[in-house]
């Protein structure tokens, strides 16, 4: 990917998280010395040039998650698994990738959005032999 694209990607993806702290407070946990950044949104608010670049699917019916993990200040590699459950205990896997791009780490998966309710995620992010385990519901709207 190219790095203007890169950039164009993280700064949707800030903002995207600086709008979902406003609303409803930061979305974060910390495990000892590392914190885990985390927010999800509807794909269509990421620009059809930077979906692309990122090889995200763009559309009202999908979702993206987006995970960091900082330690010291400082961006580290980790690996993320992770699943989405809907209300009737449906289960479907995220496939996180890991973007790097000047100084910055994060790890993004897809979840198809079928129609408005309340889904479950649970994140899995290891750092060296740790596991540290994010469980949260949030409500989820298809795109226009």
């Amino acid at each position: 990917m190219s790095r203007l694209a890169l950039l164009a990607l993280t700064a949707c993806l800030s903002v995207s998280a600086m709008a979902a702290d406003v609303i409803k407070g930061e979305r974060q946990e910390t495990f000892g010395d590392v914190t885990v950044h985390y927010n999800t949104f509807n794909s269509t608010f990421i620009q059809p040039d930077i979906a692309k670049a990122a090889e995200l699917i763009r559309s009202k019916n999908q979702g993206v998650i987006n995970v960091s993990v900082i330690k010291a200040g400082q961006p580290m590699v980790a690996s993320v698994t992770g699943t989405v459950k809907d209300l009737t205990s449906k289960t479907v896997p995220l496939n996180f990738k890991q973007v790097t791009e000047q100084g910055a780490i994060y790890y993004l998966a897809q979840y198809p959005v079928d129609q408005q309710e309340v889904r479950t995620f649970e994140i899995k992010v290891q750092t060296g032999d740790k596991i540290n385990t994010i469980n949260f519901n949030q409500e989820l709207f298809p795109g226009e």
